[in-house]
């Protein structure tokens, strides 16, 4: 929850300082974006290859929960083509890109801002950290109406690290191995499936 409200915290410090020019616009347009990607890019990379756990974790997995982010996935891909239907102004390719972000804001806003402005990227952004947002405040709820699996789909990219102790906390520890496999998964999926709907 800290780690949310500290990007929401950068965000609108962001926000004035475009309003009341205190950076130079010509900064803004200056293609900085893509360099932060491609070391944000890096860094992922590198946290995942970094941690001898991650592979020991995925083989005590149970096959049938290894469909849990494919399921995922295909949830919030079909709901954002659906809220598409109520905005007039945006396709079922925007909505869907920005529901691709599962979460995952740093990565996705980057993303969606470049291919597809930052309107757009900015609504990626806010989206995405309420869901982690929601997941980080409703897990209890979720857990007890819709199961131990429910705040992991809720999750999405974010079940591997922000999220995952609160997940552990109500779902269960032996749940824990499954949050991280499905975190993974979601996460490496976000930069194919973002620039895949945005190339639309």
């Amino acid at each position: 929850m800290k780690g949310s409200l500290i990007i929401v915290g950068f965000f609108a410090m962001g926000v004035l300082a475009g309003l009341f020019h205190i950076v130079p616009s010509e900064t803004a347009n200056s293609g900085i974006s893509f360099y932060a990607l491609c070391a944000l890019m890096f860094c992922v990379g590198l946290s995942v290859g970094n941690n001898p756990q991650t592979i020991k974790n995925f083989r005590s997995l149970n096959p049938r929960l290894a469909f849990l982010p494919v399921m995922t996935i295909l949830g919030t891909v079909c709901a954002s083509a659906l809220v598409s239907v109520l905005l007039s102004n945006r396709s079922a390719a925007d909505c869907m890109a920005v529901g691709a972000g599962f979460g995952y804001y740093s990565l996705s806003s980057i993303f969606i801002t470049e291919y597809k402005g930052a309107e757009l990227g900015t609504v990626a952004l806010l989206s995405n950290i309420i869901r982690e947002m929601i997941t980080l405040l409703c897990a209890p709820l979720l857990v007890r109406w819709f199961g131990n699996l429910a705040p992991i789909s809720a999750g999405g990219a974010t079940t591997m690290d922000t999220t995952l102790p609160i997940i552990v906390r109500y779902a269960g520890q032996e749940f824990a191995v499954v949050s991280i496999f499905h975190g993974f998964v979601i996460d490496f999926s976000v930069p194919f499936l973002v620039t895949f709907f945005c190339s639309f």
